[in-house]
């Protein structure tokens, strides 16, 4: 019978789902894929399939996790399975340089950004930036390469030096370092292509921006050499936001079959919007959802158990 499949590789972020999944009812399993074997010859079973892989993955030990998820999402796609957040969705999670497109060709402003390949590409990338810049990482997630620097001399160091990360996929991007005038960022999360609320983060005590109760402080989005993070930046749900940027959002989530997703964006002292990041596998903050009243998981839990019996009816497994 048809269940809900949910394809990710970290235990620890899939809990509250299952919890959420236990309470309503919903029949479901999940497919931990940091290995495995596909025979193509087969036919997938029936289901509602739900992509939560992470561009941190090969942090966690889970080198072509990712990969073998892009695999698998091609054979659903070919068998003509529901797939919630599908392969393009992944192609984005997986590559800010795709993810910066994909917001462009939707009118949606992101930082400057230059990608460069090898550490002199880098600090040949940095010359064309006239005030402070940042680098992160291509395949990022966790703040994987997030750096601010001020000097080109101080970017030259860190690439020659021993500190230097590596990007997994060898890409590295220059980017403007955008500078808010308060110390917050907004991040705004989607069910099922639809606003479910809006979170205003508090950046004051640094960039630990993974809304996430099991993030550590080194998930920061951007350390950008502030000071040490001595406690978590504070959550507060922003229920009725409202915007023209959510239509936009929301536009460029329909065009790449994202289904599920937190956007986040930073307003500058001119008040342009600057969109920097798209997770397709979005966490929650639980004691911000408490306090107003609204549970994430539990609303992506309705929204797959919906497509379940819209697509299989009395099909669906008990």
């Amino acid at each position: 019978m048809a269940k809900i499949y949910v394809i990710h590789e970290n235990d620890a972020w899939v809990e509250p789902l299952r919890a959420a999944f236990a309470e309503l009812g919903l029949p479901y399993a999940e497919w931990f894929l940091d290995r495995g074997v596909l025979d193509l010859s087969d036919a997938p079973p029936e289901g509602v399939f739900y992509n939560r892989m992470s561009a941190s993955s090969h942090t966690r030990d889970h080198r072509f996790a990712a990969e073998y998820t892009g695999a698998v999402l091609a054979w659903l796609e070919r068998h003509e399975r529901r797939v919630a957040n599908s392969g393009r969705a992944l192609q984005l999670e997986i590559s800010k340089v795709a993810q910066y497109q994909a917001l462009a060709t939707h009118g949606i402003r992101t930082p400057r950004t230059v990608a460069a390949v090898g550490r002199e590409s880098i600090v040949e990338a940095a010359r064309r930036f006239t005030g402070p810049f940042i680098t992160k990482h291509n395949r990022a997630g966790k703040g994987l390469g997030v750096r601010l620097f001020n000097t080109q001399d101080a970017l030259k160091a860190y690439v020659a030096g021993e500190a230097f990360e590596q990007p997994v996929d060898g890409i590295t991007l220059v980017q403007d370092y955008i500078q808010a005038p308060e110390p917050f960022i907004t991040r705004v999360e989607f069910v099922g292509g639809r606003l479910l609320y809006a979170v205003r983060v508090d950046t004051s005590l640094g960039f630990e921006l993974c809304p996430a109760d099991v993030c550590e402080v080194d998930d920061a989005f951007c350390p950008a050499g502030v000071a040490p993070v001595a406690a978590a930046p504070r959550f507060k749900i922003i229920p009725d936001f409202r915007h023209p940027i959510v239509e936009r959002y929301q536009r460029f989530l329909a065009g790449n079959g994202i289904d599920i997703a937190g956007i986040e964006f930073i307003t500058d002292r001119s008040g342009e919007i600057y969109t920097y990041d798209v997770n397709t596998n979005t966490n929650y903050n639980s004691a911000a959802e408490a306090e107003a009243g609204f549970y994430g998981m539990r609303a992506i839990a309705g929204y797959l158990g919906g497509e379940l019996r819209r697509i299989y009816g009395t099909r669906a497994a008990a």
